[in-house]
């Protein structure tokens, strides 16, 4: 079963294959993706990253947390589902 990780903290220049590159040393990804303005197509600052094993994404996540990438320290963590925007 996969595991859908949030990834914040992440410094604005970079770019979804470094993120897959950083987390891909832990397991198995699905996808690795940096959350983008829609109007200006410039990075949030936060992002997800899709493990195919759970133990692999719980490793990556007690690993990366508080670590420092491209000089800023990540917060990694299991994400939630998606509120609704009613």
């Amino acid at each position: 079963m996969s595991k859908k990780l949030f990834v914040g903290n992440i410094d604005w220049g970079t770019n979804d294959e470094q993120l897959q590159e950083l987390f891909s040393q832990y397991g198995d990804i699905e996808e690795a993706v940096i959350i983008k303005d829609r109007f200006s197509g410039r990075s949030k600052g936060f992002g997800f990253v899709t493990f195919v094993n759970d133990d692999e994404a719980d490793k990556a996540v007690a690993e990366l947390h508080e670590k420092d990438f491209n000089g800023r320290n990540l917060v990694v963590n299991e994400a939630r589902p998606q509120q609704s925007r009613d």
